[in-house]
């Protein structure tokens, strides 16, 4: 075990790929490529950026927030994903390698958890999560689940299965199943489908049990932030006549049909659309839609008051278990044992999922 002090290094390390995360954040969406041009530069001059604006968290701070060629404002998130992602890997670096002794595991958090910090910054700003970045989240799962098979570790199998492959069938089930019982229910669209290949990735990474308490938290923190979330935009909907009022000229939106939502389900079940990235054809031919938005649609779309993406609450809730799995997995427990009748039926529900294992 490493001394406590060792969380700095955590720290810094999370912070620097923060600054790359920044990168995905502004390129992924767009479909730019990360690699073309090699260097960042200013979204306003275009300018290559050097050493001076690339310290993570102090350039931003050295420079006031400004472009140091044009003096353009940078926006505060470049800042902030450093100092959340850098805060997110200080956790993991205490809970893996001061707290305890978990490499592997660490490598696969810290990565996880820097795909889901992009999710929420992308999610929050266009309300959309690009399949390239769910794809790396999934893969992720997949090679930590590897590593595990190659050391022979118990926790790499679950209900006789590979763990992240009852992870990713658990996530799509679980988020799936609620798209379509709000369609039959309620006749509208009740998940957006980036949300559900969100939940795949987060249960081939953290596996099936984990995996639905992340999901819990996620309701939760959907729950309370998303009234304040909606009362924020009504606020600004009413001051500036926001599109929700101009909706009704346009016609109502027309929810997607059963039949599409069972074959894009059955889709991400089998990953089609992680395959489609590589093969567009595929992609189109079976999701009925190119494997890649125009940049110009997303720049151009518009949002509603009423409007909340899960996609944030998703990767909060996913990052939350990382850091809290032990206390959080208690939690659960004691729900379990609140709601349905005592010590009795975890006992049994524990002895049920023993049974499913062998």
């Amino acid at each position: 075990m490493f001394p406590e002090w060792t969380w700095l290094v955590g720290l810094w390390l999370g912070a620097t790929v923060g600054s790359f995360l920044n990168v995905v954040v502004y390129r992924t969406p767009r479909n730019l490529s990360l690699s073309d041009p090699p260097r960042s530069f200013c979204p306003k001059c275009r300018h290559p950026l050097g050493l001076p604006d690339l310290v993570p968290l102090f350039s931003w701070l050295a420079l006031r927030g400004r472009c140091r060629h044009c003096g353009a404002k940078v926006a505060s998130r470049y800042f902030f994903v450093e100092l959340i992602n850098g805060a997110i890997w200080a956790g993991l670096w205490y809970r893996f390698f001061v707290d305890g002794h978990d490499p592997a595991r660490f490598v696969a958090f810290a990565a996880a958890a820097s795909t889901l910090v992009a999710v929420v910054f992308i999610d929050w700003e266009l309300y959309i999560i690009p399949d390239q970045v769910n794809a790396f989240l999934w893969l992720v799962g997949i090679l930590y689940n590897v590593a595990l098979l190659a050391t022979g570790a118990p926790e790499a199998w679950t209900w006789g299965m590979p763990s992240a492959l009852a992870g990713w069938l658990a996530g799509v089930g679980a988020l799936w199943g609620v798209a379509v019982f709000g369609r039959v229910l309620f006749r509208k669209d009740a998940m957006g489908h980036g949300d559900i290949k969100l939940a795949r990735g987060i249960g081939a990474v953290l596996f099936p049990l984990s995996a639905f308490v992340s999901f819990a938290l996620a309701i939760v923190l959907g729950a309370v932030l998303g009234v304040v979330q909606v009362l924020l935009l009504k606020g600004q909907g009413d001051a500036e006549g926001g599109p929700a009022e101009d909706a009704g000229d346009e016609g109502a939106w027309e929810p997607e049909s059963i039949g599409s939502l069972f074959k894009s389900g059955l889709g991400y079940f089998l990953c089609i659309d992680i395959v489609g990235l590589f093969v567009p054809r595929l992609y189109e031919s079976w999701f009925g839609e190119p494997a890649f938005a125009a940049a110009e649609e997303i720049e151009e779309f518009e949002v509603e008051r009423t409007m909340i993406p899960f996609g944030p609450y998703l990767a909060l809730g996913a990052v939350a278990t990382m850091l809290f799995e032990g206390p959080l997995r208690g939690l659960w427990d004691r729900y379990f044992d609140w709601a349905f009748g005592g010590p009795a039926f975890v006992e049994h529900f524990h002895v049920l999922l023993g049974h499913i294992h062998s």
